[in-house]
């Protein structure tokens, strides 16, 4: 099992590279961690080191992080299953 409170490492691709912490992820969208705000409705990528990458849209933020939209394709509900499963066969 992962120590409390470690997350998937990520990066946030808009106007520069950002590492973030991927905290849940679906074929909807997922909510990272970071301490970088941006403004809802910019476009930016998601790219995970298992899963790969993918396109989305912020759509909110709180005192966490910021919460993206992905457009719920069969290629969305694939990068989650992909960052899901490379997060429960991590080594303990």
């Amino acid at each position: 099992m992962r120590p409390a409170g470690r997350r998937p490492l990520c990066l946030l691709l808009a106007d520069r590279p950002m590492p973030v912490a991927l905290r849940e992820v679906s074929g909807a969208g997922a909510w990272i961690e970071t301490s970088v705000r941006l403004a809802a409705g910019t476009r930016v990528q998601l790219r995970h080191p298992q899963a790969g990458t993918i396109a989305g849209e912020v759509i909110g933020e709180d005192r966490e992080g910021l919460r993206l939209a992905f457009d719920r394709s069969e290629t969305a509900v694939a990068f989650a299953l992909a960052a899901i499963t490379a997060d429960m066969s991590q080594a303990d």
